[in-house]
């Protein structure tokens, strides 16, 4: 009964987690511990959801601050992991809302609250849960959670990029403008390359000084399109590629020899793409990996 009682709520508390941590090894983590902690208590507890909300809130509160110092001296862009969201075992992800909650865009941006506004935002916004329960699970008063949600949804309405004013696009209008970025890129085709991006088009490169990698930002048309025929465009027989969901999106993946390389994904305004992300540091690719060996959510390769 202990077992599965945690088992139902294990997905949950992984997606929970993720959304804090913006790490699937992280979540992975704060979830065993959470369990070390459920074994020990399970039968004084008389809401299982509850008491685990707030165990794995507030073990993520403790690992947040060493995050952001890590981060200070990370080599280069620092992008969340990327994860499988057609995966069950990665939590609710299910509704245009909480795919927004876990998109790379959001969680990049939620790094500028504080693990606090962080909490009352992921609890509140992707996981709809009340003030009351909020305060509770961060034991502060409910006028504190308002508080602090507000404070959140200023910062990040205050970032350009982030909390849409606008409804998320949809991932079928994504998956095409998709395709035809790829296959301008690989084909080396820059005019045509250059037709789909905006004016202010901006890559991000995250290889954490583990592989080659742009180590700032790529900005405007003319430089991004020949940044990307430069990494995309060469044939290279060892190098295949798949489409997949991730965090919420359709994206682009490579391959060599097998073994995944590389994650791209796009963010459109309107019919072009304004933003472009590249995950290449291997460790983050890890978890992704290991979700991709034990799914059939590969679509076939990106024309």
């Amino acid at each position: 009964m202990t077992t599965d009682a945690f088992t139902a709520q294990r997905p949950r508390l992984f997606g929970l987690a993720y959304r804090l941590l913006g790490s699937a090894h992280d979540a992975e983590d704060v979830v065993q511990d959470a369990w070390l902690r459920w074994a020990g208590h399970e039968q004084e507890v008389d809401n299982p959801a509850a008491w685990l909300t707030t165990v794995v809130t507030r073990l993520c509160l403790n690992r947040l601050d060493s995050a952001r110092a890590r981060r200070e001296t990370y080599v280069g862009p620092w992008l969340p992991e990327p994860i499988l969201t057609t995966d069950p075992a990665t939590g609710p992800a299910a509704t245009v809302e909480e795919r927004e909650s876990v998109s790379l865009a959001l969680l990049t941006t939620l790094e500028r609250l504080t693990p606090p506004e962080r909490a009352v935002y992921v609890l509140r916004e992707a996981f709809g849960h009340s003030h009351a329960e909020v305060a509770a699970v961060l034991d502060v008063t409910e006028a504190g959670s308002r508080q602090l949600h507000t404070r959140a949804r200023r910062h990040l309405a205050a970032v350009p990029t982030q909390v849409p004013t606008t409804p998320p696009t949809d991932p079928a209008d994504v998956g095409p403008l998709l395709a035809r970025f790829v296959a301008a890129a690989r084909e080396g085709d820059v005019a045509g390359l250059e037709a789909l991006l905006a004016a202010d088009v901006t890559v991000w490169s995250d290889g954490g000084g583990k592989v080659s990698a742009a180590r700032r930002p790529v900005r405007g048309r003319d430089a991004v399109a020949r940044f990307l025929v430069g990494i995309l465009g060469a044939r290279r027989p060892r190098r295949t590629g798949a489409a997949a969901e991730i965090n919420g999106a359709p994206a682009a993946l490579a391959f060599v020899d097998g073994v995944l390389d590389g994650v791209m994904t796009i963010e459109p305004a309107g019919e072009q793409v304004a933003t472009v992300r590249i995950l290449r540091n291997p460790e983050k690719l890890a978890f992704l990996a290991a979700q991709l060996s034990r799914s059939a959510g590969l679509s076939g390769r990106p024309s």
